[in-house]
């Protein structure tokens, strides 16, 4: 039986790719100290158990357990049994953004809640080794298949029995408790990213700065951006950017709206700003990435004759 895996944060990537859909499978490494990432986190439990520390709050995940949470707050593994074995997805915020959950249930999990599964599901385990296999394929055809498919997986999550693990008490009756003692991610620095990370979550479409932001956090503007920049490696200034453009993305897919109407419901203050910073992100035009990303008409579907 093998042992416990130990996690060294030298050999992550994910932190580093906001944009890029990561998919691992394996053994969960211990984690020393806590990480975080501008994804939200998709766990399914193969086998073993996780024990994870989040949000001043345990969370166990069990053999056959699917999860969905934010990893842009402090989080870790503590624990896991020896044989243990999962499927980690970390999905960009420009999916994250559609799926077509309730607004307060996406709100929630922006804040540090976490979704997970009540009953195990029979077509999970070859489900997500599906999944893996597509996202890990090369092929955009698979690639895009699987994408289409996870969304639709968690999206049911919803739907089916399930609980809302919720640092702020407000989830279901049975949620477990929040733990009475600070997990070791609650050092002054991470309480003080938690307050960050909190307020950006929740106000990124508004008109903020790093004053705003460190009041929210309560710490000095200077020691916030310090803070964040030594932690995450992007300024507060690229965080927020980096939420409003996957917004946008996502409201562009939606093709609900025009491209002025996306860029003021995402916090732009004018659609040049907005072109500019899409462009910088995303490596081309809100314009060009609706046009690549516009379904064909369902006339185009149909078969001739």
């Amino acid at each position: 039986m093998a042992a416990q895996r130990d996690w060294n944060p030298a050999e992550s990537t994910v932190e580093r790719l906001p944009n890029e859909l990561c998919c691992v499978h394996g053994q969960p490494g211990i984690m020393a100290s806590a990480h975080w990432h501008a994804q939200v986190e998709v766990n399914f439990v193969l086998r073993g158990r996780i024990d994870y520390q989040m949000q001043g709050q345990d969370m166990s995940l069990r053999a056959g357990e699917l999860a969905l949470f934010w990893g842009g707050l402090p989080h870790r593994v503590c624990a896991t049994a020896d044989d243990t074995l999962y499927y980690a997805i970390h999905m960009p915020l420009t999916q994250f953004f559609r799926l077509r959950i309730d607004p307060e249930l996406q709100r929630r999990l922006m804040h540090g809640a976490a979704l997970v599964s009540a009953e195990p599901q029979p077509d999970d385990a070859a489900g997500f080794a599906r999944f893996a296999r597509y996202l890990l394929s090369g092929d955009a055809r698979l690639f895009d298949h699987a994408v289409d498919a996870l969304r639709l997986r968690l999206e049911r999550l919803e739907i089916e029995p399930h609980r809302l693990l919720d640092p702020s008490g407000q989830g279901r009756a049975d949620q477990p408790a929040a733990a009475d003692q600070p997990a070791a991610a609650d050092a002054p620095g991470s309480q003080g990213l938690r307050r960050i990370f909190g307020f950006i979550a929740g106000h990124f479409r508004e008109e903020i700065d790093s004053a705003d932001i460190a009041a929210a956090a309560q710490v000095h503007p200077k020691y916030a951006m310090s803070l964040f920049k030594r932690s995450t490696g992007m300024s507060i200034g690229e965080y927020i950017a980096l939420m409003r453009v996957s917004y946008a993305q996502a409201l562009l897919v939606a093709d609900r709206l025009n491209v002025l109407q996306v860029a003021m419901e995402s916090g732009f203050g004018s659609v040049s700003a907005f072109n500019k910073c899409f462009r910088k992100t995303a490596g081309m035009t809100p314009s060009e990435f609706k046009r690549a990303h516009r379904r064909p008409p369902l006339a185009a579907l149909r078969p001739a004759g």
